[in-house]
Protein backbone atom coordinates (compact mmCIF):
# COMPACT_ATOMS: atom_id res chain seq x y z
CA UNK A 1 0.00 0.00 0.00
CA UNK A 2 1.28 3.71 -0.97
CA UNK A 3 0.85 6.21 1.72
CA UNK A 4 0.42 10.10 0.03
CA UNK A 5 2.04 12.67 1.47
CA UNK A 6 -0.30 15.23 1.81
CA UNK A 7 0.75 18.96 1.66
CA UNK A 8 -0.26 20.92 4.26
CA UNK A 9 -0.61 24.46 3.63
CA UNK A 10 1.81 27.46 3.95
CA UNK A 11 -0.85 29.25 5.88
CA UNK A 12 -1.16 26.05 8.66
CA UNK A 13 2.12 25.09 8.82
CA UNK A 14 3.55 28.73 9.57
CA UNK A 15 0.44 28.73 12.37
CA UNK A 16 1.51 25.26 13.65
CA UNK A 17 5.43 26.47 13.36
CA UNK A 18 4.17 29.51 15.34
CA UNK A 19 2.18 27.58 18.37
CA UNK A 20 5.56 25.22 18.81
CA UNK A 21 7.65 28.50 19.29
CA UNK A 22 5.40 30.41 21.72
CA UNK A 23 5.88 27.26 24.23
CA UNK A 24 7.93 27.75 26.82
CA UNK A 25 11.03 25.00 27.23
CA UNK A 26 12.42 25.47 30.51
CA UNK A 27 10.44 26.19 34.27
CA UNK A 28 11.85 29.49 34.52
CA UNK A 29 10.14 30.61 31.34
CA UNK A 30 6.80 28.90 31.99
CA UNK A 31 4.35 32.13 33.94
CA UNK A 32 1.53 31.21 36.05
CA UNK A 33 1.05 27.83 38.61
CA UNK A 34 3.41 28.91 40.65
CA UNK A 35 2.71 25.71 43.11
CA UNK A 36 3.12 23.33 40.77
CA UNK A 37 6.53 24.80 38.55
CA UNK A 38 7.97 24.40 42.50
CA UNK A 39 6.69 21.35 43.32
CA UNK A 40 7.84 20.28 40.13
CA UNK A 41 11.64 22.01 40.57
CA UNK A 42 11.63 20.17 43.97
CA UNK A 43 11.06 16.70 42.08
CA UNK A 44 13.34 17.31 39.17
CA UNK A 45 16.13 18.34 41.25
CA UNK A 46 15.83 15.31 43.82
CA UNK A 47 15.49 13.28 41.15
CA UNK A 48 18.95 14.59 39.49
CA UNK A 49 20.30 14.15 42.85
CA UNK A 50 19.44 10.54 42.74
CA UNK A 51 20.14 9.72 39.32
CA UNK A 52 16.86 8.27 39.23
CA UNK A 53 14.09 9.18 36.74
CA UNK A 54 11.34 11.42 38.03
CA UNK A 55 8.79 10.18 39.69
CA UNK A 56 5.55 8.95 37.46
CA UNK A 57 3.50 12.15 37.20
CA UNK A 58 -0.08 13.16 36.82
CA UNK A 59 -1.05 16.30 35.55
CA UNK A 60 -5.00 17.68 35.06
CA UNK A 61 -7.45 20.04 34.79
CA UNK A 62 -9.04 22.19 31.72
CA UNK A 63 -8.04 22.15 28.23
CA UNK A 64 -5.38 24.81 27.34
CA UNK A 65 -3.92 25.11 30.68
CA UNK A 66 0.00 23.73 29.54
CA UNK A 67 -0.49 20.15 30.73
CA UNK A 68 1.51 19.01 27.37
CA UNK A 69 4.01 21.95 27.72
CA UNK A 70 4.78 21.00 31.47
CA UNK A 71 5.46 17.65 30.45
CA UNK A 72 7.93 18.20 27.52
CA UNK A 73 9.83 20.82 30.24
CA UNK A 74 10.13 17.92 32.53
CA UNK A 75 11.78 15.72 30.09
CA UNK A 76 13.74 19.05 28.75
CA UNK A 77 14.72 19.80 32.55
CA UNK A 78 16.34 16.30 32.89
CA UNK A 79 17.71 15.92 29.76
CA UNK A 80 15.17 13.00 28.40
CA UNK A 81 13.70 12.30 25.19
CA UNK A 82 10.16 12.68 25.37
CA UNK A 83 7.50 9.98 23.36
CA UNK A 84 3.50 11.54 23.05
CA UNK A 85 1.14 9.70 22.40
CA UNK A 86 -2.34 9.78 23.39
CA UNK A 87 -5.56 7.42 25.29
CA UNK A 88 -7.50 7.42 22.00
CA UNK A 89 -4.58 6.54 19.73
CA UNK A 90 -3.20 3.55 21.68
CA UNK A 91 -5.72 1.13 20.68
CA UNK A 92 -3.91 -2.12 21.31
CA UNK A 93 -1.75 -3.28 24.39
CA UNK A 94 0.94 -4.37 22.01
CA UNK A 95 0.67 -0.86 20.29
CA UNK A 96 1.96 0.29 23.86
CA UNK A 97 4.44 -2.48 24.79
CA UNK A 98 5.92 -1.42 21.06
CA UNK A 99 6.36 1.85 22.75
CA UNK A 100 7.43 1.29 26.40
CA UNK A 101 10.00 -1.27 25.03
CA UNK A 102 11.64 1.56 22.53
CA UNK A 103 12.12 4.17 25.72
CA UNK A 104 15.81 4.46 26.84
CA UNK A 105 16.30 4.73 30.43
CA UNK A 106 14.99 7.71 31.94
CA UNK A 107 12.63 8.77 29.23
CA UNK A 108 9.29 10.46 29.36
CA UNK A 109 6.28 8.72 27.92
CA UNK A 110 3.65 11.26 27.68
CA UNK A 111 -0.35 9.96 26.97
CA UNK A 112 -2.82 12.71 26.75
CA UNK A 113 -6.12 12.03 27.60
CA UNK A 114 -4.60 8.98 29.47
CA UNK A 115 -8.80 8.61 31.06
CA UNK A 116 -9.63 7.53 27.40
CA UNK A 117 -7.27 4.07 27.71
CA UNK A 118 -8.95 1.06 27.07
CA UNK A 119 -8.93 -1.57 29.62
CA UNK A 120 -6.65 -3.59 27.99
CA UNK A 121 -4.23 -1.16 27.42
CA UNK A 122 -4.18 -0.23 31.39
CA UNK A 123 -3.50 -3.66 32.19
CA UNK A 124 -0.05 -3.55 30.65
CA UNK A 125 0.49 -0.27 31.87
CA UNK A 126 0.42 -1.11 35.75
CA UNK A 127 3.41 -3.05 35.77
CA UNK A 128 5.08 -1.00 33.73
CA UNK A 129 4.67 1.74 35.96
CA UNK A 130 4.99 -0.28 39.43
CA UNK A 131 7.49 -2.78 38.66
CA UNK A 132 9.12 -1.82 34.90
CA UNK A 133 8.32 -4.81 33.50
CA UNK A 134 5.60 -6.27 30.78
CA UNK A 135 3.81 -9.34 31.08
CA UNK A 136 3.52 -10.73 27.58
CA UNK A 137 1.05 -14.00 27.15
CA UNK A 138 2.87 -16.47 24.64
CA UNK A 139 0.67 -19.35 22.92
CA UNK A 140 -3.22 -19.68 23.22
CA UNK A 141 -5.38 -21.76 25.06
CA UNK A 142 -4.38 -24.18 27.96
CA UNK A 143 -0.42 -24.42 26.63
CA UNK A 144 -0.18 -19.98 27.10
CA UNK A 145 1.99 -18.94 29.63
CA UNK A 146 3.04 -15.39 30.77
CA UNK A 147 6.70 -14.33 30.47
CA UNK A 148 8.04 -10.98 32.65
CA UNK A 149 10.07 -8.71 30.37
CA UNK A 150 12.14 -6.25 32.25
CA UNK A 151 11.80 -2.84 30.94
CA UNK A 152 14.17 0.42 31.25
CA UNK A 153 13.14 2.59 33.63
CA UNK A 154 11.20 5.74 32.53
CA UNK A 155 8.88 8.18 33.22
CA UNK A 156 4.89 7.97 32.86
CA UNK A 157 3.12 11.49 32.49
CA UNK A 158 -0.52 11.34 32.21
CA UNK A 159 -2.26 14.48 30.97
CA UNK A 160 -6.44 14.53 31.61
CA UNK A 161 -9.18 16.96 32.00
CA UNK A 162 -11.34 14.21 33.70
CA UNK A 163 -9.38 13.17 36.67
CA UNK A 164 -12.44 11.28 38.00
CA UNK A 165 -12.42 8.97 34.93
CA UNK A 166 -9.13 7.49 35.83
CA UNK A 167 -9.74 4.16 37.14
CA UNK A 168 -8.38 4.07 41.09
CA UNK A 169 -5.38 1.82 40.05
CA UNK A 170 -4.22 4.10 37.52
CA UNK A 171 -4.23 6.70 39.43
CA UNK A 172 -2.67 5.25 42.40
CA UNK A 173 0.09 4.67 40.62
CA UNK A 174 1.39 8.01 40.20
CA UNK A 175 3.61 9.25 42.65
CA UNK A 176 2.61 12.37 42.50
CA UNK A 177 -0.99 14.53 41.09
CA UNK A 178 -1.06 18.33 40.28
CA UNK A 179 -4.28 20.11 39.23
CA UNK A 180 -3.96 22.77 36.85
CA UNK A 181 -5.89 26.09 37.43
CA UNK A 182 -6.77 28.67 35.81
CA UNK A 183 -4.74 31.66 34.85
CA UNK A 184 -4.52 35.97 36.68
CA UNK A 185 -4.69 38.32 33.88
CA UNK A 186 -0.98 39.10 35.56
CA UNK A 187 0.21 35.79 34.58
CA UNK A 188 -1.53 36.24 31.29
CA UNK A 189 -0.31 39.62 30.45
CA UNK A 190 3.35 37.95 30.90
CA UNK A 191 2.83 35.22 28.73
CA UNK A 192 1.58 37.72 26.17
CA UNK A 193 4.20 39.83 26.58
CA UNK A 194 6.51 37.36 26.31
CA UNK A 195 4.36 35.69 23.16
CA UNK A 196 4.40 39.40 21.36
CA UNK A 197 8.26 39.70 21.85
CA UNK A 198 8.79 36.08 19.80
CA UNK A 199 6.17 36.86 17.75
CA UNK A 200 7.61 40.16 17.15
CA UNK A 201 4.52 42.05 17.42
CA UNK A 202 4.81 45.08 18.80
CA UNK A 203 2.07 44.75 21.77
CA UNK A 204 1.09 47.78 24.39
CA UNK A 205 0.94 46.97 27.83
CA UNK A 206 -3.01 48.30 27.91
CA UNK A 207 -3.99 45.95 25.17
CA UNK A 208 -2.10 43.16 26.62
CA UNK A 209 -4.51 43.41 29.59
CA UNK A 210 -7.78 43.95 27.26
CA UNK A 211 -6.30 40.55 25.62
CA UNK A 212 -5.81 38.63 29.28
CA UNK A 213 -9.12 39.71 30.86
CA UNK A 214 -11.10 37.64 27.64
CA UNK A 215 -8.40 34.90 27.53
CA UNK A 216 -11.02 33.18 29.67
CA UNK A 217 -7.97 32.32 32.12
CA UNK A 218 -6.25 30.07 29.61
CA UNK A 219 -2.60 30.74 27.85
CA UNK A 220 -3.80 28.80 24.42
CA UNK A 221 -6.83 31.24 24.19
CA UNK A 222 -4.26 34.28 25.00
CA UNK A 223 -2.40 33.11 22.45
CA UNK A 224 -4.96 32.52 19.86
CA UNK A 225 -6.41 35.90 20.33
CA UNK A 226 -2.83 37.65 20.18
CA UNK A 227 -2.32 36.25 16.44
CA UNK A 228 -6.22 37.10 15.75
CA UNK A 229 -5.55 40.65 17.03
CA UNK A 230 -2.13 41.21 15.45
CA UNK A 231 -3.80 40.09 12.14
CA UNK A 232 -6.03 43.35 12.54
CA UNK A 233 -3.86 45.42 13.45
CA UNK A 234 -2.01 44.77 10.39
CA UNK A 235 -4.87 45.32 8.36
CA UNK A 236 -6.82 47.90 9.73
CA UNK A 237 -4.16 49.91 12.05
CA UNK A 238 -0.77 51.86 11.29
CA UNK A 239 1.78 50.58 9.16
CA UNK A 240 4.11 49.83 11.94
CA UNK A 241 0.99 46.67 13.06
CA UNK A 242 1.34 48.33 16.42
CA UNK A 243 -1.48 46.41 18.85
CA UNK A 244 -3.16 49.41 20.58
CA UNK A 245 -5.51 49.41 23.34
CA UNK A 246 -8.65 50.70 20.84
CA UNK A 247 -7.57 48.37 17.91
CA UNK A 248 -7.14 45.32 20.62
CA UNK A 249 -10.81 46.15 21.73
CA UNK A 250 -12.07 46.43 18.26
CA UNK A 251 -10.56 43.06 17.09
CA UNK A 252 -12.25 41.50 19.88
CA UNK A 253 -15.42 42.92 19.54
CA UNK A 254 -15.18 41.86 15.95
CA UNK A 255 -14.71 37.91 16.99
CA UNK A 256 -17.90 38.32 19.35
CA UNK A 257 -15.77 38.06 22.53
CA UNK A 258 -16.74 40.09 25.61
CA UNK A 259 -15.62 41.78 28.33
CA UNK A 260 -15.78 38.95 30.70
CA UNK A 261 -14.57 36.56 27.62
CA UNK A 262 -17.49 34.91 26.54
CA UNK A 263 -18.06 33.90 22.87
CA UNK A 264 -21.04 33.52 20.85
CA UNK A 265 -21.30 30.07 22.26
CA UNK A 266 -21.27 30.95 25.75
CA UNK A 267 -24.10 33.61 25.48
CA UNK A 268 -25.73 31.16 23.37
CA UNK A 269 -25.35 28.91 26.02
CA UNK A 270 -26.82 31.55 28.66
CA UNK A 271 -29.45 32.57 27.04
CA UNK A 272 -30.94 29.01 26.12
CA UNK A 273 -31.53 28.48 29.58
CA UNK A 274 -32.54 31.59 30.05
CA UNK A 275 -35.44 32.20 27.80
CA UNK A 276 -36.29 28.39 27.48
CA UNK A 277 -35.98 26.71 31.36
CA UNK A 278 -36.88 29.80 32.75
CA UNK A 279 -32.83 30.22 34.37
CA UNK A 280 -33.01 26.59 35.24
CA UNK A 281 -32.37 24.39 37.02
CA UNK A 282 -31.98 22.16 33.39
CA UNK A 283 -30.01 18.77 32.81
CA UNK A 284 -26.52 18.77 31.33
CA UNK A 285 -28.08 16.58 28.54
CA UNK A 286 -31.20 18.59 27.37
CA UNK A 287 -28.46 22.10 27.41
CA UNK A 288 -26.92 20.04 24.92
CA UNK A 289 -29.66 18.88 22.68
CA UNK A 290 -30.52 22.97 23.07
CA UNK A 291 -27.53 24.42 21.86
CA UNK A 292 -26.85 21.47 19.21
CA UNK A 293 -23.26 20.69 20.90
CA UNK A 294 -21.95 17.16 22.11
CA UNK A 295 -22.01 17.10 25.86
CA UNK A 296 -18.45 16.66 26.51
CA UNK A 297 -18.00 19.79 24.56
CA UNK A 298 -20.26 21.25 27.35
CA UNK A 299 -18.45 19.58 30.26
CA UNK A 300 -15.23 19.54 29.43
CA UNK A 301 -14.74 23.19 27.45
CA UNK A 302 -17.87 26.08 27.85
CA UNK A 303 -19.18 24.92 32.18
CA UNK A 304 -15.77 25.54 33.47
CA UNK A 305 -15.26 28.75 33.38
CA UNK A 306 -18.86 29.95 33.33
CA UNK A 307 -18.84 28.28 36.85
CA UNK A 308 -15.46 29.77 37.37
CA UNK A 309 -16.20 33.65 37.13
CA UNK A 310 -19.72 32.83 38.78
CA UNK A 311 -22.43 32.64 35.81
CA UNK A 312 -23.68 28.90 36.31
CA UNK A 313 -23.97 26.71 39.21
CA UNK A 314 -24.33 23.30 39.71
CA UNK A 315 -26.85 21.89 41.74
CA UNK A 316 -28.71 18.38 42.51
CA UNK A 317 -31.32 19.07 40.27
CA UNK A 318 -29.12 20.58 37.19
CA UNK A 319 -27.68 23.85 35.92
CA UNK A 320 -28.73 27.04 37.12
CA UNK A 321 -27.71 30.65 36.20
CA UNK A 322 -26.67 33.18 38.49
CA UNK A 323 -27.93 36.22 39.29
CA UNK A 324 -24.40 37.92 38.12
CA UNK A 325 -25.39 35.61 34.74
CA UNK A 326 -28.85 37.16 34.63
CA UNK A 327 -26.96 40.76 35.11
CA UNK A 328 -24.26 40.02 32.37
CA UNK A 329 -27.07 39.07 29.87
CA UNK A 330 -28.82 41.88 30.60
CA UNK A 331 -31.89 40.19 31.09
CA UNK A 332 -34.20 40.40 34.46
CA UNK A 333 -34.50 37.11 36.49
CA UNK A 334 -37.41 35.24 36.16
CA UNK A 335 -39.00 34.24 39.57
CA UNK A 336 -40.05 30.50 39.77
CA UNK A 337 -43.66 29.61 39.93
CA UNK A 338 -45.08 29.82 43.00
CA UNK A 339 -45.46 25.49 44.10
CA UNK A 340 -49.06 24.67 45.43
CA UNK A 341 -49.83 23.65 48.93
CA UNK A 342 -51.43 20.34 48.43
CA UNK A 343 -54.80 19.99 49.82
CA UNK A 344 -56.52 17.67 52.68
CA UNK A 345 -57.36 14.73 50.04
CA UNK A 346 -54.55 15.20 47.43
Amino acid sequence: MTIERIAIPEAVAEELALESTVRPRRLDEFAGQDRVKENLAILVDAAQHRGEPVDHILLYGPPGLGKTTLANIVAAEMGAQIRTTSGPAVERAGDLAAVLTSLAAGDVLFIDEIHRLSHAVEEILYPAMEDFALDVVLGKGPGARTVRLQIERVTVIGATTRVGSITGPLRDRFGVTYRLDYYTPDDLVRILSRSAEILAVPLEADAAEIVAGRSRGTPRIANRLLKRVRDFAQVRGERDGRVTARLAAEALDLLEIDGLGLDAMDRQLLTAIAEHHAGGPVGLQTMAATISEPVETLEDVIEPYLMQIGLLARTSRGRQLTSRAWEHLGLAASQPAPTAQPGLFD
